[in-house]
């Protein structure tokens, strides 16, 4: 039986994921037994940010109706995914990484039982300078991003899931981080 388990990284727009996992990356040591999953996204690979599998949406719509996916949501006038390869992975006995979307967390959980929900939280007015510095969306935009990210944050306050504070520098929350994705290689 292999302990190898999902880590379900979520945590709204601008809490720093992206940023999180890169640190985990390049901190990790070789022999832990985890994989980070790309997301396949409709969004050009140098829109910034993560660094994805960038897809036409008539790629995407091809790899989805081939199966190709083990998850998808679609979020922004944009469409996510993962790859099967995740369950390879899996059954092979290496731990994934996923950043996933809030969205999909009902889904996501009721496809891997053996899953842990990461959530990345920030502060609102930290969360806001974040989201303007990064210029790309509206004053609007970021206020409905803000609001949303506490709607859900108190909507997940009685699920299972372990908390990352990323109000502080980011060795704080990466380090966090690192501890926990350490309880698989022990």
């Amino acid at each position: 039986m292999s302990s190898a388990k999902l880590f379900y990284l979520i945590g709204a727009s601008g809490a720093g994921k992206d940023s999180l996992l890169g640190y985990a990356r390049t901190r990790m040591p070789a022999d832990w037994p985890i994989a980070f999953a790309h997301r396949y996204i409709t969004r050009r690979s140098d829109a910034g940010g993560e660094n994805h599998v960038a897809l036409t949406a008539q790629e995407f719509q091809l790899r989805q109706q081939r199966g190709c996916f083990a998850m998808v949501w679609h979020s922004h006038h944009m469409s996510y995914g993962i790859g099967i390869e995740i369950d390879q992975w899996l059954a092979h006995g290496l731990s994934v990484v996923v950043s996933g979307s809030r969205g999909y967390l009902a889904e996501a959980r009721k496809r891997y039982r053996q899953m842990e929900v990461l959530l990345v939280q920030v502060a609102p007015e930290i969360l806001r300078g974040r989201l303007e510095q990064r210029g790309r969306e509206s004053a609007e935009e970021i206020a409905e991003r803000v609001t949303r990210a506490r709607e859900f944050d108190t909507a997940l306050a009685h699920q299972p899931f372990v908390r990352i504070e990323n109000n502080g520098p980011l060795e704080q929350a990466g380090e966090q981080l690192l501890r926990i994705l350490r309880s698989v290689s022990e």
